[in-house]
């Protein structure tokens, strides 16, 4: 028996592979990423990062109606850019069998909202399975490929960022063989969603989710677990394993398929029981359905409906029980913030935008970091490509005097996710504003991942590299700057002219990652501070570097110190300091 440890986003990557999955697409978002970068492991899956997830779905869309087995990933606000295409699939079906893989993120550990992919389910009436380990991450992504052709629908895998990421046992399967060859089909009234052919296909997925929702009650995905005759949990996906911990004498009916909620099970196995909890995270979705059954049920009226379940939690929330901490606190530990990295080409940029106080629009990604003091640079923060549409339309309703104050932000990544699209409208509607697009030529906040600027694929293939400036030329930016973002008087030179035009304009702040995967000259031997220049005046601790501390011990006033560990040697802080008291290590430096 071959038995691995492996993740849940690892287990739907080789749950994928098993199914005889041929093409795998995504856009990176944390909990989702590790999807499609476990895919690459297997030759028989082309798996590719697209510029968003709109895209992502229609390739695979593509290629399920040419009869293959196409998976998609994405994290919950992926879904919001992948609707539209979603909501019409789920009216043409498929030929080959297609999943979306959404994680969930409660608690909000990498996202800016904490939205309920399940009700996007229901609202396109697309079916949803949910894994409670990384072994039903595995077997669910094959039974979902096989119910996908079975019912001739999507199939939405749901997860959350715990099943995601935590590791579990899981037996190994083989891969499907003999699955049909893509090949050309044309059905027009089947893919052509006209208003006539739309009609008809409406009332075949009706039918569809009855169908569904009958064959659920009978499939081992959703089981009942017998113990208490007297207390019984209605539950799914990783709220199952607190309820067990915390419930461990109630009987339960653990979920596989949440939508369309098998209601004949629902119902009979609710109709037993002086106590029913429905347990879950976010919103009730299960508990609204089983109230509307006609059942009294204790769920979210004591549960949150915001952040994760925890046992300590339920407990709290369920028996009144307190949350018992392994430890407490001290008042003294020093807080500790996220920060942007040593040597981060945004670091500049930021710094800049503050002394010029700009109002700063920005955007999803590491450089949302400008927020935290002391840089201090970002003024809003919604979602992927927002920066530059809420830039323009700022810029063209201000007063004359605060019209040229507006400078959107977003990364290389993001600006071809969405941004190039309000870009468009800055120009074509006459918005003045100007745009910093933060070239550090990877998708950094998720881990380092390409994307069509950065020259190379998924697998690592070199590929064509978009031009950055000639794209945004080719949409009327008549003004496109090119800065190195680690000189901060060119930088801020040209950032303070662009501001003062009154054009749309784009300043292009190209610098690569200090993490980035390819080896790229960026580090430099780290710096020391002289003691004896170093007067105190705290000027290079303006820019928030987590290589530079404060010692107040030394000197008359206290001094800087560098970690020589974090160092990569940017020289930002040598720029701002007016005393010369930084040095290469080995030049005089004493630290």
């Amino acid at each position: 028996m071959n038995r691995k440890m492996l993740s849940g986003n690892e287990a739907i990557a080789r749950g994928a592979f098993e199914a005889g999955v041929r093409l795998a697409v995504a856009y990176p978002g944390t909990p989702s990423t590790e999807i499609l970068e476990n895919c690459t492991q297997y030759p028989s899956i082309d798996a590719s990062w697209a510029p968003n997830e709109k895209v992502s779905l229609e390739v695979a869309i593509g290629a399920c109606f040419g009869g293959a087995r196409s998976l998609v990933a994405m994290k919950h606000v992926g879904v919001n850019v992948a609707a539209d295409p979603l909501f019409t699939l789920s009216y043409t079906g498929v030929v080959g069998g297609l999943v979306l893989a959404v994680a969930d993120d409660p608690e909000m550990h990498s996202s800016q909202n904490e939205q309920d992919s399940r009700h996007y389910a229901r609202a396109a009436k697309v079916p949803l399975f949910e894994p409670a380990d990384s072994q039903e991450a595995l077997e669910f992504t094959r039974l979902a490929f096989a119910a996908s052709e079975q019912f001739d629908t999507p199939i939405l895998l749901r997860t959350t960022t715990r099943i995601a990421h935590s590791k579990s046992i899981v037996t190994l399967g083989e891969p499907l063989t003999g699955l049909p060859q893509p090949a050309l089909r044309k059905d027009p009234p089947k893919f052509v969603m006209l208003p006539g052919n739309a009609r008809k296909r409406h009332l075949v997925v009706e039918e569809r989710l009855q169908r569904m929702a009958d064959w659920a009650c009978s499939q081992p995905f959703n089981r009942i677990e017998e113990r208490s005759d007297e207390v019984g949990v209605i539950t799914a996906g990783v709220a199952y394993q607190y309820a067990r911990e915390v419930l461990p004498e109630a009987s339960v009916l653990k979920l596989g398929q949440v939508y369309p909620l098998p209601l004949a099970l629902v119902r009979d196995f609710a109709a037993r029981f002086k106590t029913l909890y429905v347990i879950e995270e976010l919103e009730p979705f299960i508990e609204e359905q089983v109230r509307a059954l006609g059942f009294e049920v204790i769920g979210k009226d004591r549960l949150s409906l915001c952040g994760e379940l925890t046992p300590g939690r339920l407990r709290q929330g369920l028996l009144n029980q307190p949350i018992a901490t392994a430890f407490s606190a001290g008042d003294d530990l020093p807080q500790r913030p996220p920060n942007l990295c040593p040597g981060c080409p945004h670091r500049g940029v930021f710094y800049v935008l503050n002394r010029l106080k700009a109002f700063v629009t920005g955007d999803i990604g590491c450089y949302t970091l400008g927020f935290m003091p002391p840089l201090s640079a970002m003024d809003t923060c919604v979602c992927m490509g927002a920066s530059v549409g809420n830039a323009a339309g700022l810029n063209r309703v201000l007063p004359a005097e605060d019209k040229q104050k507006v400078v959107g932000v977003i990364g290389d990544s993001t600006f071809l996710h969405t941004g190039i699209n309000g870009l468009m409208d800055m120009v074509y509607n006459g918005s003045t504003a100007t745009l910093v697009i933060l070239d550090n030529r990877i998708t950094a906040m998720t881990g380092r991942q390409e994307n069509p600027a950065s020259g190379y694929t998924l697998a690592g293939v070199s590929s064509k590299e978009v031009d950055l400036e000639q794209l945004c030329r080719s949409v009327g930016v008549e003004h496109v700057r090119l800065v190195d973002p680690w000189d901060l008087q060119g930088t801020e030179t040209v950032i303070r002219e662009e501001m003062a035009r009154p054009a749309p304009s784009v300043v292009i702040a190209r610098g690569p990652c200090v993490l980035i995967k390819r080896d790229v000259g960026q580090r430099k031997p780290p710096l020391l501070i002289d003691e004896g220049r170093c007067t105190g005046c705290k000027a290079c601790l303006k820019i928030g570097c987590p290589a530079i501390s404060w010692q107040a011990d030394k000197g008359e006033r206290g001094q800087a110190v560098v970690d020589t560990l974090l160092c990569v040697g940017c020289g930002i802080c040598a720029q701002l300091c007016r005393f010369d008291a930084f040095s290469l290590a080995g030049e005089g430096g004493t630290n």
